[in-house]
């Protein structure tokens, strides 16, 4: 097994065994994005040098004694929404080339400090505005979509060419990706992971998280991201919580008396059959370690997918307003039209919004009283090929891709509990499908003791095969491969 192939944990656990150098990983990793990016185009900037400079002061710290924690030396993407000192951050679009901020954003500089090493900004939808990534392509079959708006972070992560990546999810754009290229990907309670430095998309729905090769990485970079930030106005005055609560790991039999609710009605709703196959499996799986699955009706449905659209593009208009006006040809024709459109969206409509939203969290809130933990797919369907714009359903029923993909996780966002996202197989194709754990607000834990306990009954996951796309579509753009720095 080649350093780039393991994960966080194992890294971590390597390198403080004295069997793996930070160096050696970081090279490792280097390596791999020499090897994957002409196909794959999960990079704006490679941060080379920068990312071996981290490797060499983790060396010297452990050496000295000073422990910084499992992220000390370990080679990440950050998405290019997410301000870095000296480090160009141009949310994948024309509008904000060339802009450098002059201080780290609150993640950035607390993964600094965890002596995380940078390797590169990962390529977003322009201003995360989108659900599919044009220009990077899927880990697991280049033909295919990555899944959006972080799809640099999770196609890095599964390809090796990462360790883990930060991404941020508005209406799925953690989960989505994650889902779609076979890895694991966390969006946190609103307000746990502050956003100070972080280019928004819609303030009220934004949340910056994970994406990991497995749910022990994801807990173990929360930790590191978690806590207050007067700077970003919605953060929350708490701790860092422990993410095993025991303190350490679960047993693969530990989640008797876990009650899982299993939805009759929305999550499963024009679901393709090999998804809905294998995410029932799964969560067959959970019982035999001990769950009690309990049935249960998702609140307001039917008013998912229109207050997260009342309360998104109001707020991402408002945004870009002075940008809009004075340099509106820079924009990609697709986001400048959504961006267009917000401005002729009623008030009323987005008061509506508001108002729907407290009254699904409350909602929400009342059923999560009689369950600890929800389950449904992550997206209905695996990875689309590039170019393919809609999905028809078994009843005649046409969808969007990107209505498709975020139907089924916008509702964390609108009421801002934690969801987190993890494999559980793959279709008759090769393509991974994601499964979907919805918990109580700040109850991380429960998310983790689920997926955990999950994953371990389940072989080690390998890492993409990257090669020859096996669909090839017409027209569709090439990837783009990053551009080097120091």
């Amino acid at each position: 097994m080649q350093p780039y192939e393991l994960s966080l944990a194992a890294s971590a656990r390597e390198i403080r065994a004295g069997r793996l150098s930070p160096t050696e990983l970081v090279d490792s990793v280097l390596d791999r994005i020499d090897a994957t990016e002409p196909l794959l185009g999960a990079y704006v900037t490679v941060t080379a040098e920068r990312a071996r400079h981290s490797a060499r002061r983790a060396e010297r710290d452990l050496a000295a004694g000073r422990d910084t924690g499992p992220l000390q030396g370990i080679p990440m993407g950050l998405k290019d929404l997410i301000d870095t000192k000296g480090v160009a951050t141009s949310a994948s679009s024309r509008v904000r080339e060339g802009h450098r901020a002059a201080t780290d954003s609150a993640v950035a500089a607390r993964l600094d400090a965890a002596g995380a090493a940078l390797v590169g900004k990962t390529h977003t939808h322009e201003f995360a505005y989108g659900l599919t990534t044009p220009g990077t392509r899927n880990a697991q079959d280049a033909g295919r979509v990555a899944g959006g708006s972080s799809g640099g972070s999770a196609v890095a992560v599964a390809a090796g060419a990462a360790t883990f990546a930060l991404g941020t999810d508005t209406g799925g754009s953690i989960r989505v990706p994650a889902a779609l290229n076979g890895v694991v990907g966390l969006k946190p309670t609103y307000g746990l992971v502050p956003r100070h430095g972080v280019t928004p998309l819609s303030w009220s729905l934004d949340h910056v998280g994970p994406l990991t090769r497995t749910v022990e990485d994801a807990a173990l970079v929360l930790t590191a991201l978690a806590g207050y930030d007067p700077r970003d106005p919605a953060s929350l005055s708490v701790a860092p919580a422990d993410p095993w609560r025991a303190g350490g790991r679960v047993a693969a039999e530990d989640l008797a008396g876990l009650r899982v609710g299993v939805p009759g009605n929305h999550y499963f709703d024009h679901v393709a059959p090999e998804v809905e196959s294998a995410v029932r499996r799964a969560v067959d799986r959970l019982a035999e370690l001990g769950a009690e699955l309990v049935d249960v009706e998702i609140p307001m449905a039917r008013y998912i997918r229109a207050t997260q659209w009342g309360l998104m593009v109001p707020e991402a208009t408002a945004y870009h307003e002075r940008t809009l006006r004075t340099v509106p040809e820079l924009y990609t024709p697709e986001v400048r039209l959504l961006l267009e459109a917000g401005e002729l969206m009623p008030a009323g409509d987005h008061l509506r919004a508001r108002r729907a939203r407290t009254l699904m969290r409350q909602a929400w809130l009342a059923l999560l009283d009689t369950v600890d933990v929800i389950v449904a797919p992550t997206v209905p369907a695996t990875a689309a090929p590039v170019g393919q714009e809609t999905f028809t359903w078994s009843d005649g029923t046409v969808e969007t891709v990107s209505d498709g993909y975020v139907r089924l996780s916008a509702a964390a966002n609108i009421t801002g509990m934690p969801a987190l996202t993890l494999p559980v197989g793959h279709d008759t194709a090769g393509l991974p499908i994601g499964m979907q754990l919805l918990g109580r607000p700040l109850d991380e834990a429960v998310l983790f003791r689920t997926g955990h306990a999950y994953e371990l009954t389940e072989p080690a996951r390998a890492l993409a095969p990257v090669g020859r796309p096996r669909v090839r579509t017409e027209g569709a753009d090439a990837p783009v491969g990053a551009r080097a720095v120091p």
